[in-house]
């Protein structure tokens, strides 16, 4: 049995840095519980995704393999996981807070009939019982959930866990699972999955986000958040109004009602600082505000504060960040 289990998610054969995130957070949970910590993976396991796992101190991998699993089957997985969470018995299971990782947990702690709390940027499992931090009220306030029975099932905030330096390596023991599901068990699922044209990293995952707003004034400005997303490795975002005034794809939204980000960087330009907007990049380790209006309600939240034209400002940080790299 395991004392903690987290769920493996992969895309196209490899997990991305929230999941390498969960599985590191799920050896530090393991280990002060004392007991082995468990990944499962759920559709075809690649060679590479065991040894990224042992790596990170997965103690066992539990390979539940079927063709049908290749995309994401909601109700498919959903009992996949339940069926090994009630097997293991963990007392603590972790997911990413990706878009797979929300449903599937959602699915998970009401099959389960467990609690769940989503979003966490911070944990804490002792014998006694786990506990879990997680933003309330768009991020005004910090929820500190205690959990009775088991397990507990906790959603990870991307860029909050960090990667350890020098990792101790677990067993790496690679378990074959073969699930029991019937034709139900797929009524709705995936049936292909097409990449928009031109995406770029993704701003949930990035550590660093340049983001445009309101003040871009159309679609063709966004060059100048790209030059400075491009000179620094960052992502695009961009505020609500910006994508509902169609400038720019839905997929770069930061805030309430889009993405919440928690990156090492963030530079807002042209962005005033709407709630709901601040809701999803208050997070940010370092926040950088570059905005004309001197008294623009970003500057309240933001570590450093540029009053300046973003037209002058961008390409002036550009040229000097070019500098510095050559």
């Amino acid at each position: 049995m395991a004392a903690v289990l987290v769920f493996g998610e992969q895309r196209d054969g490899s997990f991305k840095k929230p999941v390498l995130e969960s599985i590191a957070e799920g050896r530090r949970q393991a280990d002060a519980l004392g007991g082995e910590l468990a990944v499962l993976v759920i559709g075809d396991v690649a060679g590479g995704l065991a040894a990224q796992a042992a790596g990170l101190g997965a103690d066992r991998i539990l390979a539940a393999s079927d063709p049908r699993l290749r995309l994401y089957a909601p109700a498919a997985y959903a009992r996949v996981a339940a069926d090994v969470v009630r097997q293991e018995d963990p007392a603590l299971v972790l997911l990413s807070a990706t878009a797979m990782g929300r449903d599937l947990a959602a699915r998970l702690a009401a099959r389960l009939g467990a609690g769940l709390a989503a979003d966490c940027i911070g944990l804490q499992a002792t014998p006694q019982g786990v506990t879990a931090r997680r933003p309330v009220y768009s991020g005004k306030a910090i929820a500190t959930m205690a959990f009775s029975g088991r397990p507990a099932i906790a959603t990870l905030r991307a860029n909050m866990f960090s990667l350890p330096a020098s990792p101790r390596a677990g067993k790496g023991e690679t378990v074959t699972l073969k699930p029991a599901l019937d034709d139900k068990d797929f009524r709705a699922r995936a049936v292909s999955v097409e990449a928009a044209k031109g995406t770029t990293l993704d701003v949930a995952e990035a550590g660093i986000v340049v983001s445009g707003g309101r003040a871009m004034q159309g679609p063709e400005n966004f060059k100048y958040i790209r030059m400075l997303a491009e000179a620094l490795g960052g992502a695009v975002g961009a505020s609500r109004a910006a994508v509902d005034a169609g400038w720019i794809d839905h997929q770069h939204q930061v805030g309430q009602t889009g993405k919440v980000v928690s990156p090492t960087l963030y530079i807002a330009c042209g962005i005033s600082g709407a709630i709901q907007h601040l809701a999803g990049m208050s997070s940010s380790k370092v926040i950088v505000a570059i905005n004309k209006d001197g008294d623009a309600p970003i500057f309240k939240i933001a570590d450093y504060g540029i009053v300046g034209d973003i037209y002058q400002v961008i390409p002036a940080m550009v040229a000097e960040i070019k500098k510095l790299k050559a």
